[in-house]
């Protein structure tokens, strides 16, 4: 089989085509083959080599959606979708032909979605879901979603709007905003001096219950400062910055909660038990899959990180065939 794989840390030059034995499976795995698998920013960071728990050679890939072609008789020729924070840092993940998992990971595809869209879900989705369960958030609550217009951004608006919570989305897009980020009650760009003002003007100058921060550093001190008394923000990314501060004492008088998330600490068995608790929302139309702007065969594995690299708005697809 074909697999896309790195031996040493680098740019996206490090990644070439190469040829691996087909996987057998054991009592406890599954062999899928791959329909398609998403290029996510971790797997552009992970062969750069800031993931230390990866060990080379490795294939990368987190996310996928395939076939089960091998292993236990009830799932042979299933379609099913899948992620996890092991894949592709400390087991050979998706940018191939074939993977190997547990059969523990293995959840249905939803029918309502094309491979592309599948394999778009798992990182999206599964940090969302993890963001808003660490917040607790509640119908109760107002939340404020920076980086409305990304694909975790609109997977948290959704699912924060399924359960009944007031949402108000941040956003900083000139080309205009994906069908998600419109789900929000209210939508304010970040670039708007008042952005702060306005939030507070929604929340009758109360702050968010809860801020999902998919931003990152540069609103991170802005964002602090919007939360309501004893609010939560949750922190995904920073991509730009590592280091922020605060005020301390603003922070401890009002009571806040600083939460961090990070979902390589779930594997694809663990990731598998969101994808099912998130699988009835994409079968009903609920939940509308990140959209896909672009799509590679593995042999241009290089151009497709490059894209991902860059900050392509879209979801990014390795399609093996």
């Amino acid at each position: 089989m074909q697999v896309i794989e790195f031996k040493e840390f680098g740019t996206p030059s490090q990644l070439h085509l190469a040829e691996r034995p087909l996987p057998k499976p054991d009592e406890n795995t599954a062999v899928v083959r791959i329909e398609a698998a998403s290029v996510n920013p971790s797997d552009v960071k992970n062969v750069a080599g800031r993931m230390p728990q990866t060990t080379l050679p490795r294939v990368p890939g987190r996310d996928y959606s395939g076939v089960v072609v091998d292993g236990p008789k009830e799932w042979i020729y299933q379609e099913v979708l899948g992620t996890g924070g092991d894949s592709g840092f400390t087991r050979d993940g998706t940018h191939a032909e074939y993977i190997v998992v547990p059969i523990g990971s293995l959840v249905r595809k939803p029918e309502s979605l094309s491979n592309e869209q599948a394999a778009c879900v798992g990182v999206t989705f599964v940090t969302a879901w993890c963001a808003l369960e660490y917040a607790q958030l509640s119908k109760a609550d107002t939340i404020a979603v920076f980086g409305a217009n990304g694909g975790v951004g609109g997977a948290a608006i959704q699912i924060a709007k399924q359960m009944g919570a007031r949402v108000i989305g941040i956003h900083r897009d000139k080309a205009g905003l994906t069908s998600a980020a419109k789900l929000a009650d209210v939508l304010i760009d970040s670039r708007d001096p008042e952005m702060g003002s306005q939030l507070r003007a929604h929340t009758a100058g109360r702050g968010a219950d809860v801020i999902f921060n998919a931003a990152g550093g540069p609103v991170f001190g802005i964002a602090l400062d919007l939360l309501a008394h004893r609010g939560r923000q949750v922190e995904i990314t920073s991509p730009a910055e590592r280091r922020v501060t605060l005020d301390l004492v603003n922070f401890y008088h009002n009571e806040s909660q600083l939460l961090g998330l990070d979902t390589l600490k779930r594997d694809l068995s663990a990731s598998a038990r969101i994808l099912k608790e998130l699988r009835p929302g994409f079968d009903s139309g609920i939940y509308q899959a990140p959209i896909v702007s672009k799509t590679f065969v593995l042999a241009d594995a290089q151009e497709a990180y490059e894209l991902v690299e860059k900050g392509e708005r879209g979801r990014v697809v390795l399609m093996p065939r």
